[in-house]
């Protein structure tokens, strides 16, 4: 293959290489030792020296060397593992370039136009990797070519598609290209003799909308200094969803927001493809849709049927296979959902095919049940792929069990949780502690702390009631993570889960019991580790555990309080990257009412890892992102409300609480509990639903306020009022629901005081709304969110520095984007990938007493010397010592020694000139 030419001073230092064919300008050289006999002394400490270097390291056995005359250094052109592929290329260079060179008077020149055509050698091949992936693969090579012609980016500026379209300037649209890359947008445009281009790097876009433009439909990208409209697309929806995951990868990648979770192959930007991108928005929407562990690889999806026994039909729709789950979903989304994880998969077989069953597979799992699917194109190919990640599945637990009872049998029974202190027991110490040994393998604490009702329907409690609905159910449905969820289990749950089995239908809903069982006697662990550890974490946790539900007498008592302290301590000690959060203490206390501690710590995990990404870190990103996705759909589903209420913005300061706590903190404890049983049924798009609702049902109010407080009040006086006692009726039917709320119409002092009505009318309003969508808006909305956070660190960092320097304001800011931008360079077409990790490494352990602003940009040697030649006030021709100077005053900055500089002391530097 060919190489970037690389300088070789000595052309055959140590005689470690051969030379096979030579002319005057070129040598083929092969690795002393390989293709000679074993008995030659030399190429035996050749060949031994080569393998034992590692696989990184190890010398391709053949290269090709350009050499000038009558100079020492040479450069490494081309290698190749096998004599073909080193010859291909000679021959090239003899027929190509030999006899060119011979005419050139200055050697020099010789080195300068051989490098050259090697270096576009390699691009060319590049082009050539690239456009095999495109389902045009000419098309898509010519428009590279254009690409890399028309704005003269780095060569390691990756195009990813490109779009005929029109710019609209004006009222004039402009016909062009739309070249989508990595780090860019660009149109190119040549007519009527008239030339227009322009770039824009995706980390100067502050939003992306839809928007109409004269008669059609436009794409409007924002952003700080101006707007670009683009229309005449072939396929509007494609290319906005294209540009949009652009953004917003780019975005992810290049400004520190501390935590968000980009997948591995995004963290690759020079891997990125269309075909790529579309896999990635399945793949999002189906961990969303499952809401399945965020690390999970999408594999196949295809077209099938379902035997659905509760129907006595098979169920058209959609199998999605990841790595550890199979998942399906009716052709209406929610209409009927199966998960199947792998773990509870005994065997996947083919049945035989008939007329009336095409190509069924059969799935068997351990409690002898079996799912019929059928219609299943490319079957074998499909079962062959299920086998295969099976069998390394049901290896990995064999391997796990063998293990664990290695390690029982070598040691006694220990308790299942063990405390170590550092210092003696307080009297209060002793007490709690004896009272957790005395509760080991308790249940939940609402089984020891409950209160009940006197409600009763015919002598028969409420909650018994339920549990005989509940047990009906699951005896047509199926009980367990691989139940069929429908529209009837979705009536069941609004009305109430029964508190005998809501720690199981959480644990079953969130597929929580899954993480338990791959990981038994993980969660001890972490609590023998974590205990007794001090840092930021454990003391934010201690100041919040007598917060967390005040009212209920489970955390008035030693033992709720210190069961809240290990799940919080042990998931802190998991997950440091999140550690602890607000808001997080009354998650968990809630999860240790219905479930046990391990139970509990799992279902935590699963809430801020799966069904809440990104809500739980220092900036609340994702829950930001979601209040901006609420105003987007305010303005679709409540338009007068929002015509009403032209800044949305302003109900974020009372909405944001209800959805870092599911509503946990505004309604009455009885009712807020039935919004967490339908969370965990239908993950975050239930939160909207009830969040639409609340604001219907209080609109007219709203649109009469006169400012935020008075707003505040109405929807904190309605939430205080809903209530969950009333009359009991088991889940009405659709028609009769429909009935039901027409008859309820006529009592507005009553339709919206019961919880289960106003769930009930969340589903019936806003049913519509579907995790496709939200996630849509979420990626669109993340843009807008993280500029916002980009624009808040920047003038957080000017007004740090501008007293510290007398440089004027709008210069400092001018200043400060030429500082990011240079930043930014390394990250766009630098060694990313090393760099950035170089980076992450030199920077890591010198951050921990700095602010988020000082430590947002920071340049290292090399930019820091771009920009003292470009800003440094003397004339040029005093220059020839400014790589001297530079260097020096790099150093005298970097007082930490941590090879980089930060905005503070550039600015610093630049004042003192």
């Amino acid at each position: 293959m060919w190489l970037k030419p690389e300088e070789v001073v000595l052309k055959n230092a140590l005689k470690l290489w051969v030379t096979e064919r030579s002319n005057d300008f070129f040598l083929l050289q092969r690795r002393r030792g390989h293709g000679e006999s074993t008995g030659r002394i030399t190429g035996l400490l050749v060949g031994a020296l080569d393998t034992v270097l590692d696989s990184n390291a190890r010398v391709i056995p053949f290269r090709i060397l350009l050499q000038v005359p009558g100079s020492q250094i040479s450069w490494v052109i081309a290698s190749g593992a096998a004599i073909e592929e080193v010859n291909k290329h000679w021959d090239w260079l003899v027929h190509n370039l030999l006899h060119s060179l011979s005419v050139f008077e200055n050697k020099e020149d010789v080195a300068s136009f051989v490098k050259g055509k090697v270096k576009g050698l390699i691009a060319e091949e590049v082009r050539s990797r690239q456009a095999a992936q495109e389902d045009d693969p000419e098309k898509f090579r010519e428009a590279l070519l254009k690409f890399e012609l028309h704005f003269g980016l780095p060569s390691s500026e990756k195009l990813v598609t490109f779009y005929s379209c029109c710019c609209w300037k004006g009222r004039v649209p402009r016909q062009g290209f739309l070249y989508l890359s990595i780090n860019h947008m660009a149109f190119y445009s040549f007519l009527l003799g008239k030339e227009v281009k322009f770039i824009i790097p995706w980390a100067d876009v502050m939003r992306l909308e839809r928007v109409s433009a004269g008669l059609t439909e436009a794409i409007r990208v924002s952003t700080r200094q101006r707007q670009r409209e683009f229309s005449m697309f072939l396929n509007l929806d494609e290319t906005f969803g294209v540009i949009g995951q652009l953004a917003d990868i780019a975005l992810r990648r290049l400004l520190d927001s501390e935590g968000l979770e980009l997948d591995r192959v995004l963290q690759q930007p020079t891997r990125i493809t269309k075909r790529i991108l579309e896999e990635q928005a399945i793949r999002e929407y189906v961990l969303a849709l499952f809401r399945l562990p965020r690390a999970e690889k999408l594999h196949e999806v295809a077209s099938c049927a379902v035997w659905t026994p509760h129907a006595r039909c098979h169920t058209s729709g959609t199998l999605y296979t990841t790595d550890s789950y199979l998942c399906f979903s009716g052709r209406e989304e929610g209409s009927c959902i199966l998960i199947i994880p792998l773990s509870e998969v005994v065997s996947i077989e083919k049945a035989e095919s008939t007329s009336s069953l095409p190509n069924p597979i059969i799935v068997s799992i351990r409690t002898k049940k079996a799912f019929q699917l059928i219609e299943l194109q490319n079957r074998d190919e499909l079962v062959d792929n299920l086998n295969t990640r099976l069998r390394a599945m049901q290896w990995k637990q064999s391997m796990f069990r063998s293990r664990k009872d290695s390690r029982k049998s070598l040691s006694s029974p220990t308790p299942y949780y063990t405390f170590y202190y550092d210092t003696g027991f307080s009297d209060e110490e002793e007490i709690e502690e004896q009272v957790l040994r005395n509760t080991i393998n308790s249940e939940a604490l609402m089984t020891a702390f409950h209160q009940t009702t006197a409600e009763a329907n015919g002598g028969e409690s409420l909650e018994q009631v339920k549990e005989r609905l509940w047990n009906s159910h699951f005896s047509d449905f199926g009980r367990g993570v691989h139940m069929f969820r429908t529209e009837k289990i979705q009536r069941l749950v609004a009305m109430g889960i029964p508190e005998s089995l809501r720690g199981e239908l959480w644990m079953t809903f969130s597929d929580a019991c899954s993480e338990l069982d791959s990981h038994q006697g993980n969660y001890t662990s972490l609590v023998q580790k974590s205990m007794g550890q001090n840092s930021l974490a454990t003391e934010e946790i201690e100041r919040d555990l007598h917060r967390s539900l005040p009212d209920h007498p489970a955390f008035q008592n030693p033992t709720g309080i210190a069961a809240l302290r290990r799940v919080l301590t042990a998931y802190a000690h998991r997950n440091p990257k999140i550690g602890y959060c607000q808001s997080m203490n009354i998650l968990a206390s809630v999860l240790l009412l219905y479930a046990k501690e391990e139970e509990a710590f799992w279902l935590l995990v699963a809430v801020c890892e799966r069904m809440l990404p990104d809500y739980f870190n220092r900036r609340v990103i994702g829950a930001q992102v979601d209040q901006s996705v609420f105003e987007e759909l305010i303005r679709e589903r409540l338009p007068e409300l929002a015509e009403h209420v032209p800044d949305l913005s302003s109900l974020s300061s009372v909405s944001l609480s209800w959805f870092l706590t599911l509503f946990l903190s505004v309604l009455p404890f009885h009712s807020a509990v039935r919004v967490v049983d339908c969370f965990f049924f239908h993950g975050i798009k239930a939160i909207f639903q009830l969040g639409l609702a609340v604001l219907e049902a209080n609109a007219a109010a709203l649109c009469a306020c006169t400012d935020e407080g008075q707003a505040l009040m109405i929807l904190t006086s309605f939430l205080d009022k809903v209530g969950s006692k009333a009359p009991f009726s088991p889940p009405p039917s659709p028609t009769a629901a429909e009935e039901s709320s027409h008859s309820e119409a006529d009592s507005p002092a009553t339709r919206h005081i019961n919880i289960i009505d106003l769930i009930n009318e969340s589903y019936e309003k806003f049913g519509d709304l579907t995790v496709r969508h939200i996630e849509r808006l979420r990626c669109q909305n993340r843009i807008r969110v993280l500029q916002a956070h980009e624009d808040t660190a920047k003038e957080n960092a000017l007004r740090l520095v501008t007293s510290e320097v007398s440089i004027t304001p709008d210069v400092l800011s001018d200043i400060y984007d030429l500082f990011k931008t240079e930043h930014f360079i390394s990250l766009y077409w630098g060694d990313s990938s090393s760099a950035a990790a170089a980076e992450a490494a030199a920077w890591s352990h010198t951050t921990s007493g700095r602010s988020f602003i000082e430590r947002q940009y920071r340049l290292d040697r090399a930019q820091f010397k771009s920009l003292y030649g470009l800003l440094v006030p003397w004339p040029g021709d005093l220059t020839q010592h400014n790589d001297t100077v530079a260097n020096r005053t790099f150093t005298l900055l970097d007082q930490d020694h941590d090879n980089l500089v930060t905005f503070r002391e550039f600015a610093g530097w630049l004042d003192t000139l």
